[in-house]
């Protein structure tokens, strides 16, 4: 089962290292990760994507508790959140395949953000069955290159978590 974790942490030198090293040194793979500072300067959050049971997590979880940086670990499975991912894909592009790929990408409500003689950059965000289904109706234009940011979550409810800033 694939876990989003949600990690909030002192923004210090080195947190994200010894968070990192929780997963490494006990052989978890992370499937994707991103940080960034919150409202309060002093705090970032990390998102994580883990594939695991419940023990691996509650394990994972336990060794983050323990690191003195770390604020609060909190799981979204089950949880009613807005989960997202942003994607930058270089496509193959020629004046035959410009009508068909604009249009992919306003069904998609994606973003055009570069055009050059021979490529077109695309910006997607989204969940994962959409960004999928992007990828798969532009493979045949010829992906030269996709850049992903790894996916961020917030809940929806309108509690802000303890010293979320």
């Amino acid at each position: 089962m694939k876990r989003i974790i949600s990690v909030l942490v002192e923004n210090k030198f080195g947190v994200l290292a010894r968070v990192s090293e929780i997963f490494s040194s006990r052989g978890f793979n992370i499937e994707s990760l991103s940080v960034g500072e919150t409202l309060d300067s002093k705090l970032s959050r990390i998102t994580i994507v883990v594939e695991g049971d419940n023990v691996v997590f509650e394990e994972i979880k336990k060794q983050l508790n323990k690191l003195i940086n770390v604020i609060k670990v909190r799981d979204f499975t089950g949880v009613d959140h807005v989960e997202r991912e942003m994607v930058l894909i270089k496509v193959n592009l020629s004046r035959k395949t410009r009508a068909e790929l604009m249009e992919i990408v306003n069904i998609f409500r994606a973003k055009i953000v570069d055009v050059g003689k021979d490529a077109m950059t695309v910006e997607i965000t989204g969940r994962d069955n959409k960004i999928q289904a992007f990828i798969e109706l532009v493979k045949p234009f010829g992906i030269v290159e996709i850049v992903r940011t790894g996916k961020i979550a917030i809940s929806r409810n309108k509690k802000k978590e303890e010293n979320n800033g």
